[in-house]
């Protein structure tokens, strides 16, 4: 799968973790900034990771901010991302399989490498049930997406 990977400075450290991970369990990891600790500001990288999956460059993305709350506010701006903060891996896979997630917003102040590894593979690994009540659901939340953005 290719994976969109972005982060602001303060998820710039996880953030190669997470690349290097993505690539040892076969996936192709896109990174699309930033590339310092330097001070940034997140909603140009969730900019980066949502623009790159509606525009088909990738298939999910994971962005990586001090919360994960900022970065995640931010890509859901932008109409057909769903992403959503995980601090666990059971949001990880249920986010994908009732609501299909197809970002994933962690925070480096909050979550340690190894479980951000874990819930990174339990996104990835977890598949949109495609259940009635789900797919009705996500309906709903297109029809509000619509009613409310004029680029639709």
């Amino acid at each position: 799968m290719n994976i969109i990977v972005g982060a602001d400075h303060g998820g710039f450290p996880l953030k190669a973790v997470i690349v290097e991970y993505l690539i040892k369990l076969g996936h192709t990891a896109q990174d699309v900034g930033t590339f310092s600790i330097k001070p940034v500001d997140y909603p140009d990288y969730a900019r980066a990771v949502a623009n790159a999956i509606i525009d088909g460059r990738g298939e999910r993305g994971i962005i990586i901010c001090g919360s994960g709350v900022g970065a995640c506010v931010a890509a859901n701006k932008f109409p057909g991302i769903r992403a959503a903060v995980c601090h666990d891996t059971f949001s990880a896979h249920q986010g994908v399989e009732d609501d299909d997630m197809n970002v994933l917003c962690l925070g480096a102040r909050v979550v340690g490498p190894e479980l951000a590894k874990d819930i990174t593979r339990t996104f990835l690994a977890a598949t949109f049930s495609g259940a009635e009540r789900h797919v009705r659901r996500l309906a709903k939340v297109r029809a509000i997406e619509k009613e409310f953005s004029n680029n639709i």
